[in-house]
């Protein structure tokens, strides 16, 4: 019987000195000396920073701080990248090596998870291309979104065009939602060194999907 892997990470934004990269300019309807020094002093920091932040949803320089999966109803295992920011290469390595030792024989199985299709599976295939680990084959690196080995949980609901948050789905279904932590919050916690609290909150991700995912087989989806 086909396996299913219920998969989750967390990300952060690039290394901090890639903040010196981020490029911003005024408005081009800005045309006063003054105002365009107001611009760089009130409205240029926040906008800097922003794009830094968004790095983390790069995977070709944000990096995993969080991967957690579930092999069917089996128990939910993790990885974390610590402190050290170097350390991404092995503790992604020893998460995709335990993930197939986990699978076996059964190594094409149904990827499930809340946006897989469009965030990660290319955010970790993006990583290992980087680092330079071995992607996998069940990791289906070249999968579309409407593929029959991936259950991405916002596609069987919203289709293709829409989006839904998890959180929202959770509620509707009746099922617990996230709580006080969201995704935005993960690179100040890593920072603060809140590295269980990050992966407390990942594997909640996982098994909300899987009760989304078994709602959906219950109704023929």
């Amino acid at each position: 019987m086909k396996k299913t892997l219920f998969l989750d990470l967390e990300s952060i934004p690039a290394p901090e000195e890639y903040r010196e990269s981020i490029e911003v300019s005024p408005p081009g309807n800005i045309t006063k000396q003054e105002t365009i020094d107001k611009w760089w002093v009130e409205k240029a920091p926040a906008l800097i920073e922003k794009g830094y932040r968004d790095t983390s949803f790069n995977g070709g320089i944000g990096q995993i701080c969080q991967i957690s999966w579930a092999v069917d109803d089996g128990e939910i295992s993790g990885e974390m990248l610590g402190g050290n920011r170097s350390d991404e290469k092995e503790m992604l390595a020893a998460a995709l090596a335990t993930i197939e030792m986990q699978l076996g024989a059964a190594n094409n199985p149904y990827l499930c998870g809340h946006y897989i299709s469009g965030f990660d599976l290319k955010f970790i295939k993006h990583r290992c291309i980087v680092l330079g680990i071995h992607v996998p084959q069940w990791l289906k690196p070249n999968a579309k979104p409407w593929d029959e080995g991936i259950r991405d949980t916002m596609i069987l609901w919203a289709g293709a065009r829409d989006t839904i948050s998890l959180d929202n789905l959770c509620k509707i279904l009746g099922i617990e939602g996230k709580g006080d932590v969201d995704g935005s919050m993960v690179y100040d916690m890593w920072r603060e060194g809140k590295h269980d609290e990050i992966a407390a909150y990942c594997a909640s991700d996982v098994e909300k999907v899987r009760q989304v995912n078994k709602r959906f087989l219950a109704a023929g989806i």
